[in-house]
């Protein structure tokens, strides 16, 4: 047990100086300007070309949303990334182990074998498949639906919504993606890059005041008018847990029959079943889950 918490403590030792790094460095894995660069564009995309245009430049819980965008970007989301991979790498190889594997005995292929494009693809579509899962998990199970609400707390859309969520997420998304990744194997900095910040963009464009759909590409990719139905407060009776759970791809709420955009949601109203008792600050949401009953 010591041997997995020292590796889980050794995987923030140089995260300040990681850190430092990012912010005094550019270079074209930088998650920290990545960040940035990402959220002012599509803000100034908002700005632009608003889709509610009675919304505020600084919708409600903007700031707030801001904080959570970096908070769980920088001091939690990476770091738990960091941490919580190296810890389950060394757990599942020492498992493997004892039963006489490795950890490449199980892959089923290295994309690093294949082409640059199909490699970076598989990768893609693998990582965005299992979160669209986990996804669906957060929503169809009351335990994990408590810390999701957090999210679903959005009562106005905007770019920064995105990365509103509790802490609880990424540990569940990070730890069911490992071995799905692991099976395939070989990927490098660059491809995790790539998809990271593709990923990040339409995330930002999902939640964005943008009335865009993409045209034909709406059956491919999320979109802002597809997502929007995702944090609607009022779904059909027939809609026991959501719809429209894509993250970066919305083909797969069109394979498995999970889309629903009946109209326009420009207007609809945002949030969940009770969100008028939710707590509005940072501390009590993170919070909350601990302190429900149900």
């Amino acid at each position: 047990m010591n041997k997995y918490l020292d590796i889980f403590k050794n995987s923030y030792s140089g995260y300040f100086n990681y850190l430092l790094d990012e912010i005094t460095r550019f270079h074209w894995e930088n998650y920290f300007y990545g960040l940035l660069i990402v959220s002012l564009l599509v803000w100034l995309l908002e700005l632009v070309f608003p889709w509610r245009k009675d919304q505020a430049t600084f919708r409600k819980d903007f700031w707030l949303d801001t904080f959570y965008m970096f908070f769980n970007f920088f001091l939690l989301n990476l770091i738990v990334f960091i941490a919580l991979s190296n810890t389950t790498e060394a757990l599942l190889n020492d498992l493997l182990g004892s039963l006489n594997f490795k950890i490449t005995d199980l892959q089923l292929f290295d994309v690093d074998a294949l082409p640059l494009g199909i490699g970076l693809l598989i990768f893609f579509l693998v990582s965005d498949f299992v979160q669209w899962n986990t996804h669906r998990l957060l929503h169809a199970t009351p335990f994990l639906w408590n810390f999701h609400k957090v999210h679903h707390s959005v009562k106005e859309m905007g770019f920064a919504a995105h990365l509103r969520y509790h802490w609880m997420e990424p540990v569940l998304y990070k730890s069911l993606l490992y071995i799905p990744m692991a099976l395939i194997g070989g990927f490098d900095v660059e491809s995790v890059a790539i998809v990271h910040f593709f990923a990040l963009t339409v995330g930002h464009l999902n939640h964005a005041n943008l009335g865009w759909d993409y045209g034909f590409l709406k059956y491919i990719f999320n979109n802002p008018k597809m997502h929007i139905w995702h944090h609607a407060k009022k779904l059909p009776s027939s809609v026991k847990y959501g719809v429209n759970f894509g993250l970066t791809l919305s083909i797969w709420d069109y394979l498995f029959k999970t889309s629903h955009i009946p109209h326009d949601g420009r207007d609809i109203e945002l949030g969940f079943e009770g969100d008028e008792h939710f707590p509005k600050g940072f501390i009590e949401q993170e919070m909350y889950p601990m302190k429900s009953k149900k």
